[in-house]
């Protein structure tokens, strides 16, 4: 076995598409066609070649080295480096980054994420206080935090996730605070314990359209996630989204998902402005080892920018498409364009 593989295998041990842990829909696709475990069997399925677009700076520079000594001696978590993303060289050497809370291991193995799966070790209760500490001494003027699914936990984490937002606020009270939060399994509690903390931007990705959702996100629901943005906007936050193309979904299904978005966080805002949820981030799905879910097609640049103005026309303040688009990617650039909203909070 090469050593890529054996790499694999040790990060991703359950077979692709999941291990959904309880009330799972009964599934409405079916992947009796599709190859979803290249470690059984004899056949190994390559990735596609990349076309000339989709091309990713080499992480390095002074910038990049002292964001990375930090993050280092803290023993802080990034979904930079554990989700391997393909901007992380760009963006660190801009000193920005995604710190994850919660520990490296996710109870979720969703078919195409490359964070490490399996039963997570205990709750580090020590972490808010470093993060918050951590982030003072990176002295930036946006950070986004994210988090593993933490299952297991009544709360999902919500209560790590309150106090590493309230810390950070005090270290920090010129930073902008965006927070990218997994479901917590739909507890409504959890959720009001990360809006009453108030970070700036709540982010809480769809990733897929409605039909994909077995075989891309099988512990998650569409309208669970739909749901949980529907709150933050009714809340009065700001609120964001994001999804992939290219793994599976046509491109009338993005439209419908985006006129879904609209109707239910513009019935939700306060006032029932024009506005939908404020931003909404397209990106390319790379497929992150062989062990996970192929890329069905690579979208151009040309339908990026046409998924961009189909956004913007349906009422959504900001929207970021393209090949290398990930969640966190600009998002300091797009707290600047809601400046005027971020300022009263």
């Amino acid at each position: 076995m090469d050593l890529g593989i054996r790499r694999t295998l040790e990060r991703h041990p359950r077979p692709l598409g999941g291990d959904p842990l309880r009330r799972v829909d009964p599934p409405v696709l079916s992947l009796s066609g599709m190859v979803l475990n290249n470690a059984a069997g004899p056949h190994t399925l390559a990735p596609k070649r990349k076309p000339s677009w989709i091309r990713a700076r080499v992480p390095g520079g002074p910038g990049y080295e002292r964001l990375k000594g930090i993050v280092d001696r803290h023993r802080l978590h990034t979904v930079c480096q554990e989700a391997g993303c393909p901007n992380m060289g760009e963006c660190w050497a801009r000193g920005v980054a995604t710190i994850m809370i919660l520990g490296d291991t996710c109870t979720r193995a969703c078919g195409f994420c490359n964070v490490k799966t399996g039963r997570p070790g205990s709750v580090d209760r020590d972490e808010p206080r470093r993060v918050a500490e951590s982030l003072a001494l990176m002295d930036l003027k946006h950070v986004v935090i994210t988090s593993v699914n933490r299952d297991e936990l009544p709360d999902g984490g919500a209560a790590i996730w309150a106090e590493t937002i309230s810390r950070t606020r005090a270290a920090c009270p010129r930073m902008s605070i965006e927070v990218l939060i997994p479901d917590f399994e739909g507890n409504q509690d959890a959720l009001r314990m990360v809006i009453d903390a108030r970070p700036h931007i709540i982010n809480h990705n769809l990733e897929t359209v409605r039909r994909m959702y077995p075989a891309v996100r099988p512990s998650a629901k569409f309208d669970r996630s739909l749901e949980l943005l529907r709150r933050v906007k009714a809340a009065g936050m700001v609120a964001k989204t994001g999804i992939m193309v290219g793994i599976g979904e046509r491109d009338d299904e993005v439209l419908a998902l985006m006129d879904e978005l609209a109707g239910a966080t513009r019935a939700a805002a306060p006032g029932r402005g024009p506005e939908s949820c404020d931003i909404l981030t397209i990106g390319q799905y790379l497929q992150p080892t062989r062990n996970h879910l192929p890329v069905d097609r690579f979208v151009t640049p040309g339908q990026f920018e046409r998924f961009r103005a189909e956004g913007l026309s349906r009422g959504f303040r900001v929207v970021e498409s393209g090949p290398l688009v990930r969640s966190s990617y600009h998002a300091d650039h797009q707290a600047d364009s809601l400046t005027d909203i971020l300022a009263a909070r």
